[in-house]
């Protein structure tokens, strides 16, 4: 195993037990304390325990080496494992607003202070794990971290959601407001809409990243100026850097002088290969095709034949 895929299994571990451990505390204290608000985050922090798991089966799939039937990898595990989670989310969103409704139709009452503990707890550990996991996705260019980071995030906003619910809910009970009981719940259903968002994002984000999605061109300027500085490169005639989860494979179309043979062009052809692959530690595998470089514009090859 890799020092990257160590890392990054590391902190999928780091999600799961901290989650299970969370979503026990907060799912405890929310039933003693019956704060309906506190509860739905609970089942929140349950909900990243399975986007965890998920990220974690992602992360050792896409490590696994080309085969025949994938002779680019399986990086893009990543991609539907971030997906994977992306779905739980909203399944898990649909449940806290769907609970969170039914509860305003039943007899309310002032949660336990405690509950207020809960929430204030639960924003800290949630806030220093997104940053730990966040920070650790963008070094390891892992989608599935990241994905993994902003459900971390979606829990300090429902925690700061349920807080406002439960302190609100406790003044209405001291107070005699019956009205602000009703805050508890409504904290559910807003933790709710704001579950739901941050998974269609994700999702959206995710598909795109499955989808072959290609660098633009002003994303691999250096790319293209490293293959456009290696001897016997007269020109590019085409380069497309595809994602594949945490890594990249370039497709490359060089122009090589015509006069030279056939061996000098491989000879070129590897230098560029392993220039990239030295060079751009994000790269995985670099496919060469050599043209013989001639006037024409190098768009010449694309266009389609009368």
């Amino acid at each position: 195993m890799d020092n990257r895929t160590a890392r990054a299994q590391f902190g999928a571990w780091v999600g799961i037990v901290g989650n299970i451990a969370l979503a026990a505390a907060k799912l405890f204290i929310g039933l003693m304390a019956k704060s309906q608000a506190l509860v739905a985050d609970a089942v929140h922090s349950a909900s990243d325990v399975v986007g965890s798991v998920a990220v974690l089966i992602g992360l050792k799939a896409a490590e696994r080496p080309p085969d025949e039937d994938h002779p680019y990898g399986h990086g893009k595990a990543e991609s539907i494992a971030a997906i994977i989670v992306s779905v739980l989310l909203a399944i898990v969103g649909f449940e806290i607003g769907s609970s969170s409704v039914k509860s305003l139709f039943s007899p309310l009452a002032a949660p336990a202070f405690i509950a207020v503990w809960a929430a204030v707890g639960s924003m800290i550990i949630k806030e220093w794990m997104f940053r730990y996991k966040y920070k650790l996705g963008k070094e390891l260019n892992s989608p599935s971290l990241i994905a993994n980071a902003w459900e971390h995030r979606s829990d300090v906003f429902s925690s700061f959601a349920a807080l406002i619910g439960i302190g609100g809910a406790i003044l209405g009970g001291r107070y005699g407001i019956p009205w602000l009981l009703y805050l508890d719940p409504l904290a559910g259903i807003f933790v709710s809409a704001l579950v739901l968002k941050m998974a269609y994002g994700l999702l959206m984000e995710s598909i795109h990243n499955t989808l072959d999605h290609v660098l633009h061109e002003d994303q691999s300027v250096e790319l293209r100026q490293a293959i456009a500085s290696v001897e016997g490169v007269m020109r590019i005639d085409s380069l497309r850097a595809r994602e594949h989860g945490h890594y990249q494979i370039v497709d490359v179309k060089i122009g090589v002088d015509p006069q030279i043979t056939v061996e000098e062009g491989h000879r070129i052809g590897k230098r560029v290969k392993h220039w990239v692959l030295d060079r751009f530690p994000q790269v995985r595998d670099v496919f060469i095709h050599v043209n013989p470089c001639d006037p024409k514009p190098a768009e010449a090859e694309n266009r389609p034949r009368e």
